[in-house]
């Protein structure tokens, strides 16, 4: 998928939005999985890990779907 905006009712969205929703849904699957783990009790700083994860997880999703 390349960097083209995509025209949604006359309005023109950027693909990195879609990025970000997708980097929240699996950023949201994971600490889910991590809360329901034994792992969940490292975390110090919920908010902290929480913002840490999103950019790690929106990374790794620009990367995998971005253009080369």
């Amino acid at each position: 998928m390349g960097l083209r905006e995509w025209a949604l009712g006359g309005v023109l969205l950027s693909p990195f939005l879609i990025y970000v929703v997708l980097a929240l849904v699996l950023t949201a699957a994971v600490r889910l999985l991590l809360r329901l783990t034994p792992l969940g009790r490292w975390v110090w700083h919920e908010a902290l890990f929480d913002c840490a994860l999103f950019i790690c997880v929106l990374t790794l999703v620009t990367l995998g779907l971005g253009p080369l």
